[in-house]
């Protein structure tokens, strides 16, 4: 019981990626047919068996090891990544949206999930009129993990216009772009005036794309021009561009939880991919069957990192040592 102790929030990530690879396999039923639907159900079906458990876990640690839930809301790092819950939930109830789900149950989870994620980003960013203090912004603080409780909003309409809840879904994307630049400009300062942040953080830096692949996806939702979308691609793009420079440093790290930062963001440009490639010709279709291949390869990968990791103990096990600690500290 003693390692339920170590189940940190980031653990939900894993739902992420394999409910937007679910979504990346929907956005490819065009291009490969039923295959493509039946994969994408399957995977959807494994993010919310996933959930369940991870969520009966959570609850499970809470009331064990209340102490390590409160560290990490005070934690200047993990305290982002209690976003990663209500994202869950948001991206499970799109998973069945897009499979023609539309009941209470599913209803009832996309409103949970935007509702908390709505909570939490107020909850992040009121911590940031303390300063530079404990449990302020502080630079250690300050990696792309902040994009998590901040951009997550903008996953709302991708389920929230199918179910006809246009008003409040764009209402919530303009909670999410509201600070999207701020914390682009905080993590870009802190890496010229304070450096990077710690190695085994290093594969946080994939945040970067997924705003701008989401945002592109839920423009052309709420039926924004093509070239609108484009140039979100391009941000997109030029993100992932970005961060294959660090691909040699990450893959030579050993195997953390937050190497599962990779695979949502991959997952949303593979999605935006295939889906411009409706608009913008088969250059653009392969060019996102190519990318649904590769996060479908990473996220394999991450997956059989992730179970050799639970079966030989690297796994919920105490952070290694950093610069970084709790605000309380």
């Amino acid at each position: 019981m003693s390692r339920l102790k170590f189940l940190y929030p980031g653990w939900f990530a894993i739902v992420m990626g394999l409910a937007g690879l679910a979504l990346a396999w929907h956005r490819a039923v065009p291009a490969m047919g039923p295959l493509a639907e039946s994969t994408s159900a399957v995977l959807g079906a494994l993010a919310a068996l996933v959930l369940v458990v991870l969520a009966l876990a959570a609850a499970l640690r809470a009331w064990r090891h209340g102490d390590a839930w409160h560290e990490d809301l005070r934690h200047p790092v993990r305290h982002a990544f209690v976003a990663t819950l209500p994202i869950s939930l948001i991206l499970v109830a799109t998973v069945a949206v897009a499979h023609g789900e539309r009941g209470p149950m599913v209803r009832g989870l996309w409103w949970i999930g935007a509702a908390v994620q709505l909570g939490v980003t107020v909850w992040v960013v009121a911590r940031w009129w303390r300063g530079n203090t404990a449990g302020g912004l502080v630079w250690p603080g300050v990696t792309p993990a902040l994009f998590i409780p901040i951009v997550g909003n903008v996953l709302v309409p991708l389920a929230g216009l199918p179910l006809g809840e246009a008003a409040w879904s764009a209402a919530q994307v303009g909670a999410g772009l509201l600070f999207w630049p701020v914390v682009t400009v905080l993590v870009v300062v802190r890496l010229a005036a304070h450096g990077s942040w710690p190695d085994r953080l290093l594969p946080s830096a994939f945040i970067f794309i997924a705003p701008p692949a989401v945002l592109g996806l839920v423009a052309l939702q709420f039926g924004a021009p093509v070239p609108l979308a484009m140039a979100l691609w391009g941000m997109a793009l030029v993100s992932l561009l970005w961060c294959l420079a660090l691909v040699r440093r990450i893959a030579a790290l050993p195997f953390g939880m937050p190497h599962w930062a990779l695979s949502f963001p991959l997952a949303a440009f593979s999605a935006l991919t295939l889906r411009l490639g409706e608009h913008a010709g088969p250059a653009m279709t392969m060019a996102g069957v190519a990318s649904l291949a590769v996060s479908s390869l990473v996220i394999a990968a991450l997956a059989l990192a992730t179970l050799r990791g639970l079966r030989d103990g690297s796994l919920l096990a105490p952070e290694p040592v950093a610069a970084l600690q709790p605000a309380s500290a």
